[in-house]
């Protein structure tokens, strides 16, 4: 299959991601890991993009579509792929669906993960990290330390990024409302819209998604 995820922020993508294309035997692409793998082989697209990123700019669509374009022509994606991060905007929506008509392929489906807004702000601005080790990371409503701000494995100090604040993760919202959720209809256009709900544990979630799919696939 070949899948494009959208969501908003806090909604689960690259967990749910990793477990689908894991489930479904397909490579997940996602642009965080286009961008650091490019830049660090030290490809001309890597160079490019660093460049725009190293002077404080956003990195342009084309070189984004250029990326995606060559992660999607290497052998494993050969049967499929799920795009995580991709297109991002309703430009980069329209210049993937003519890079696959190009090579005779199409998209699946456009699995939409359908979280509440407050659900996200709960989520993202709950979330607390060890100062010693990031990988130690905590929830004060859904994972708490026994403690009240220190962390169970090494006794750091929790903190909460600056990216986590209320303040931030509501303005990655805006950003998310005004250029990432124009796809979704500009794909129910298309009819390859599946919309789940995020909310619940994460199996219960990655099942939900994988019915929702092959729902989609039956009737394809």
């Amino acid at each position: 299959m070949r899948i494009v995820l959208v969501g908003p922020p806090g909604a689960g993508k690259g967990t749910q991601a990793t477990r689908l294309a894991a489930k479904l035997s397909i490579p997940h692409i996602s642009t965080g890991d286009l961008f650091r793998a490019n830049i660090s082989r030290q490809t001309e697209l890597g160079k490019l993009a660093k460049s725009y990123m190293d002077a404080g700019n956003l990195v342009p669509d084309e070189v984004t579509i250029a990326m995606a374009k060559d992660r999607m022509e290497q052998p494993d994606a050969e049967n499929g792929f799920l795009l995580d991060g991709f297109p991002r905007n309703v430009s980069q929506a329209e210049a993937l669906d003519e890079l696959l008509k190009s090579e005779n392929i199409k998209l699946d489906a456009v699995l939409d993960l359908e979280v509440p807004e407050e659900e996200v702000v709960k989520r993202i601005a709950g979330r607390r990290i060890c100062r010693n080790d990031s990988s130690h990371v905590f929830h004060v409503t859904y994972s708490p330390p026994k403690k009240d701000g220190v962390c169970d494995v090494c006794g750091g100090e929790l903190y909460q990024r600056d990216d986590d604040s209320e303040e931030t993760v509501r303005k990655r919202l805006e950003v998310y409302h005004s250029q990432t959720e124009p796809i979704i209809d500009y794909y129910k256009a298309q009819g390859l819209v599946v919309t789940i709900s995020s909310l619940g544990p994460v199996d219960e979630v990655t099942q939900r998604a994988l019915e929702a799919l092959k729902r989609e696939d039956d009737g394809a």
